[in-house]
């Protein structure tokens, strides 16, 4: 049975979405607040709902230290908070999360979101078969069986999303990615984020790589690609 760890301060709202997220046959576990939703991790979630506005560790900030710990940062993180501005959904997007719904929401769409997050997930575990082995270009290494990138041997910390979007690109250099494109790859078609999710994933991307962000290039109006070897030395000469 598919385990959801629901995450709010706010009582009657936890009974209202197990209750909901029960009919459809989810397991829930809940917790008040940030701390003890990190403790429960070790009872292994297939999936997290998390408020953000919550007393002690607020939401971003639990994202944060999930995404940072190598045995539950494959698990999906979904916000599902009141605050609605663009630069909340920027703000938790940054901070790892998959998706982020705003309140209210009624509890037919909160399952149809659920289960695409789910889906989506098992659809990249699926696909772990056909992800290349390692990636090399100069000091860059990109290793998609640990997660892991290494920029002059030093091991960058990427989020699940950005180290997909790298890998993808990396893995066809030169071919130009449209944004519609990486948005149905990496989020999925339901899955509904704003146009500048992709422009915020890449500036981070760029800022981890350092010396090696003209890597990752924009092609304006279209979309991003990867500059292999040889297109790098044609563009310096």
């Amino acid at each position: 049975m598919t385990k959801i760890l629901l995450v709010d301060d706010e009582p009657d709202i936890v009974e209202f979405l197990k209750y909901n997220l029960e009919r459809e046959n989810f397991k829930v576990i809940h917790s008040y607040n940030g701390r003890e939703a990190l403790n429960m991790l070790n009872q292994k979630p297939d999936l997290i709902l998390l408020d953000i506005m919550m007393p002690g560790l607020n939401g971003y900030e639990v994202c944060r230290k999930i995404k940072e710990d190598i045995q539950f940062k494959s698990i999906p993180v979904v916000f599902l908070t009141a605050l609605s501005q663009e630069n909340d959904e920027i703000k938790g997007l940054e901070a790892g999360g998959s998706d982020f719904i705003t309140k209210p929401i009624s509890p037919n769409k909160l399952i149809a979101r659920v289960k695409t997050n789910l889906r989506n997930t098992n659809l990249e575990i699926d696909s772990k078969e056909n992800l290349k082995s390692k990636i090399s270009f100069d000091k860059l290494l990109i290793d998609p069986d640990s997660y892991k990138v290494f920029v002059d041997q030093k091991e960058k910390f990427f989020p699940k999303k950005e180290f997909q979007l790298l890998h993808m690109l990396a893995s066809h250099p030169d071919k130009v990615f449209r944004r519609d494109e990486i948005l149905k790859k990496l989020w999925g078609e339901d899955v509904m984020v704003i146009d500048r999710t992709i422009d915020v994933h890449i500036r981070k991307i760029r800022d981890k790589l350092g010396k090696y962000s003209n890597y990752v290039l924009t092609i304006k109006g279209i979309g991003y690609k990867f500059q292999s070897e040889n297109s790098r030395v044609q563009n310096e000469n």
